[in-house]
């Protein structure tokens, strides 16, 4: 069994100068094509249940399929909850077997955040299990506004709330479908000078290649999180599978088309970020 705590997966990272992928799950296709794809690059892999995810899925379940496909994976998978809201959020996702959970606290006032946060992150710890949060707001490409990280508060609130890794937004937004925008480097470098706390970009799919390459190799950026490249890739998989055959009815057959192309896409990806052991031959 090779399921993992973020903590266990983040902090090697955060030594040896490499990040790990956060890779937004939806269903069973796509997280099972993305461990397919971290067992074959030889590097460890976050399945992140978000808001739109546990909509269509339980959290119960959710953790019994990241809990799975972890016990057939050659490297570490960590079970996350991404974007908690609530503490009853956490509460079920500890419950239902996570290794990791995201509280949301970004557009509450910074007082609220760091209590909140501060709270989950103690009842993650007493669970063995680890905690992310987010300080600033990362907004969305056809949303909300972002509000940019400022390096004091991102130091108050690593040093309050004791999470394991904490989210910043540095230019970053949710939902971009192009890469041409790009990360603040200068606002980066100021917050990772008063934490040693490993940081997360949320939104990672919007990040030109190159600059994840970079800060993935070069920076306490230890994790990427990754969703809208790769449900694009899905999309357009299951489009192409459909077409093929306009008569065909059996979704089985339909979604085994997906496997192939998505696992071979999140390959990509995932060499971005630099690798924690040798990829497999």
């Amino acid at each position: 069994m090779t399921l993992a705590t973020l903590a266990a997966v983040l902090q090697p990272a955060l030594k040896n100068g490499y990040a790990v992928a956060g890779l937004v799950t939806l269903g069973w296709e796509d997280m099972r094509a993305y461990v397919a794809a971290a067992d074959a690059e030889g590097v460890p892999v976050i399945l992140q249940a978000g808001p739109s995810c546990r909509a269509h899925t339980p959290l119960p379940i959710l953790g019994k399929m990241f809990r799975h496909l972890a016990d057939t994976a050659s490297v570490p998978v960590v079970a996350h909850l991404d974007h908690g809201y609530t503490f009853e959020d956490c509460q079920e996702a500890l419950d239902s077997g996570f290794t990791s959970l995201m509280y949301d606290g970004s557009q509450k006032p910074l007082s609220q955040n760091i209590d909140e946060t501060g709270r989950i992150a103690e009842m993650a710890h007493a669970a063995g299990i680890s905690c992310e949060g987010e300080i600033g707001f990362v907004g969305y490409a056809e949303g909300a506004t972002s509000k940019g990280t400022d390096p004091e508060e991102a130091r108050k609130f690593a040093e309050a709330t004791g999470v394991d890794a904490m989210a910043i937004s540095v230019g970053n937004v949710h939902l971009q479908e192009n890469k041409e925008g790009g990360l603040e480097e200068e606002r980066i470098r100021a917050i990772e000078a008063v934490t040693d706390v490993p940081l997360v970009i949320h939104g990672g799919s919007g990040v030109p290649s190159a600059q994840r390459r970079k800060l993935a190799t070069g920076s306490k950026i230890c994790k990427f999180n990754i969703g809208t490249e790769l449900r694009k890739v899905f999309g357009t998989a299951l489009r192409d599978a459909v077409n093929r055959n306009p008569d065909r009815f059996d979704r089985v057959a339909i979604l085994s088309e997906i496997h192939d192309p998505l696992a071979a896409a999140t390959r990509v990806v995932l060499r971005d970020f630099g690798r924690s052991v040798p990829a497999a031959q």
